[in-house]
């Protein structure tokens, strides 16, 4: 079970990460997203941040059925995505481990080719092993 704070510590982690202000959480690499808390919208309504659902870049439309496919309890998407590579992650249905592989995936994915070699380094250097990507 994971939360907004670890999707914070996850991705403040990462090489060359900034946060953006917002009201739940917005993380860029290079001016790029890669994860950021769920701005849901109800016709009528004002927009919610749901800082218990976490957005993610997932680079294809392949990537992102076999995700929402393959496990719809933790993965969701929404009209608005429709077309994005990007899905919902329910925070309280996956394992710390299991968003920690997310996070780095997608940061990989937003990140220029140039600083892919920062996250090799950064892993060695903590002792952990690189997410594959």
């Amino acid at each position: 079970m994971a939360d907004a704070d670890d999707v914070r510590r996850l991705a403040l982690a990462l090489p060359h990460v900034v946060e953006i202000a917002s009201e739940g959480f917005d993380f860029r690499v290079a001016g790029r997203g890669f994860v950021w808390s769920y701005p849901e919208r109800t016709p009528g309504k004002p927009r919610v941040i749901r800082t218990d659902t976490a957005v993610l870049f997932v680079g294809d439309e392949a990537e992102k059925q076999a995700l929402l496919l393959g496990e719809p309890d933790i993965f969701f998407t929404v009209p608005g995505y429709n077309g994005l590579p990007l899905v919902m992650v329910r925070l309280a249905e996956v394992t710390v481990g299991r968003l920690r592989e997310l996070v780095t995936d997608a940061w990989r994915m937003r990140a220029p080719d140039a600083l892919g070699g920062d996250l090799d380094q950064h892993a060695e250097q903590s002792g952990e092993q690189p997410a594959l990507g």
